[in-house]
């Protein structure tokens, strides 16, 4: 079994079969002509049930026929420019090459002793994102597995810098359309129920910074402590971005917290074009970025960045072990100092090859299309009459609904919409999300794809309102 040991008498085997994989790979990308095959659940399972782990094939090339089988052919693929669901995005080549690296080095990005450069290099990456959103010169972050836990840590902090015996004073802020993980941390750290005061959001769903004055003044008033507020720079649903220069004056007045959701608006950091739609971005606290949403990276790939390095001391613990505290005093940067995880991947590496290659100008650039793509996709659904929008897009998210003529229920055409959604993604022929607005359910494009054209949103919108028509046709024949 030592032969499958990746080491100096390996090469040949380690080659031969990572280059196997990929030609696999490679051939299943250049020949897939829709997003997903429609498989279903009770199809695929039974292939899965049957194969027992306890009888390997001892055989690379036999395994990846059943890969094939298993996985390969009924996956989704994000590449596809049909794929229209979910904040997944397409990714560049050079983030692939860097992941190849990183699984077979396989650095664990701890401490210095089992990483050296490439602790280096995510420092040089942290610095390289607090100066582009512009945090200031003590400012600091860490790589982490994605934007939930990026929240959570910065809520973390903020809990901590609160400076109080009493969890159940504090309250954190966040508009009615923010990320779930807000409420998610809060209970993880042990916040009362009430803790999430949700805001109203205006006709564009951004946060209403009239009720957040409101808030923060009530919570002073009644005793309690302003801990947090979190302003999204890009929602999952709408793709919104909350007023963040109206949100930072509040806060300094009121002496809160400022934490930026900027897991999908990130990608702004880069536009040649939109940078300025997260301006006051640069007065947050604390900020989440996703560089595996709109930088284009593979999964996972996040940091959490803070104005102050200081407040990462919250995260700090120390063992004899792994990061004695002596190390602090030799000046031995080991970033589990920052981190809530221990053992890390070396994902910052993705990100130094993508820049290192394309340039912060050609993400921008890429991220910049998606967001024009989705302006002309609002222009096409403003203007068809079996199509209701719910907002401009700020990014590249359209929210809207098919509306069938001559049909009045809501309930009805709830169940048009829901239809439409499931069907299409049962044919294979593109996927979209889905979401409610006012209690209804709605449609959701979330355009990440730079390979996404107007016709191909344009297919998709009729492939959806012939699903909806189908079933509101089967319906009436049900009913006489």
């Amino acid at each position: 079994m030592r032969s499958h040991l990746l080491n100096d008498t390996t090469t040949e085997r380690y080659r031969s079969s990572v280059t196997e994989g990929i030609e696999r790979v490679a051939a299943r990308i250049a020949t897939t002509d829709r997003p997903f095959t429609g498989v279903t659940v009770d199809a695929l399972s039974p292939h899965i049930e049957r194969i027992d782990l306890d009888r390997p094939l001892h055989d690379t090339t036999a395994v990846l026929d059943e890969l094939e089988e298993i996985y390969l052919k009924d996956a989704v693929y994000f590449h596809h420019p049909r794929y229209l669901a979910h904040l997944n995005c397409p990714v560049v080549i050079p983030a692939v090459v860097g992941e190849a690296v990183l699984s077979a080095v396989n650095s664990s990005l701890d401490t210095w002793d089992q990483s050296a450069g490439g602790t280096l290099i995510e420092r040089k990456l942290i610095d390289w994102t607090t100066e582009r959103i512009g945090l200031g010169p003590a400012a600091d972050g860490v790589f982490t597995s994605g934007g939930t836990q990026s929240n959570l840590q910065a809520l973390l902090l903020a809990r901590e810098e609160a400076k109080t015996d009493s969890n159940a004073k504090l309250r954190i802020f966040a508009s009615e359309v923010s990320h779930f993980s807000v409420k998610k941390s809060a209970k993880l750290l042990g916040l009362s129920p009430d803790s999430v005061v949700s805001l109203p959001v205006d006709h564009d769903k951004r946060m209403q910074t009239v009720a957040l004055a409101h808030e923060l003044e009530r919570c002073r008033q009644d005793g309690l402590i302003p801990m947090a507020v979190v302003a999204t720079a890009g929602t999952t649903d709408f793709g919104s971005i909350d007023p963040l220069p109206e949100i930072a004056e509040l806060c300094d007045q009121f002496g809160t917290w400022l934490h930026v959701d900027a897991a999908y608006g990130c990608g702004l950091l880069t536009s040649l074009k939109n940078r300025d739609r997260i301006d006051g971005i640069e007065r947050a606290d604390s900020v989440t970025v996703d560089y595996h949403k709109s930088f284009f990276q593979p999964v996972s790939s996040s940091a959490v960045l803070v104005r102050d390095a200081a407040t990462l001391r919250h995260a700090t613990y120390h063992a004899e072990y792994l990061n004695p505290r002596r190390m602090v005093h030799e000046r031995i940067p080991n970033q589990v100092d920052k981190s809530l995880q221990t053992t890390r991947r070396f994902d910052a590496l993705k990100l130094w090859m993508t820049l290192r290659v394309m340039g912060a100008d050609g993400i921008g650039e890429l991220f910049d299309q998606v967001c024009a793509r989705a302006a002309e996709g609002w222009e096409l659904l403003a203007a068809d009459p079996r199509f209701d929008v719910v907002v401009q897009p700020s990014l590249s998210t359209l929210v809207f609904r098919h509306i069938p003529a001559d049909v009045t229920d809501p309930a009805e055409i709830d169940r048009a919409n829901l239809f439409a959604r499931k069907a299409l993604f049962a044919s294979g022929d593109a996927v979209v999300a889905g979401t409610k607005v006012g209690g209804r359910h709605y449609l959701k494009f979330t355009l990440l794809n730079p390979e996404t054209t107007t016709a191909d949103i344009a297919v998709v919108l009729d492939l959806i309102a012939g699903h909806a028509e189908q079933y509101l046709g089967e319906s009436l024949d049900r009913a006489s």
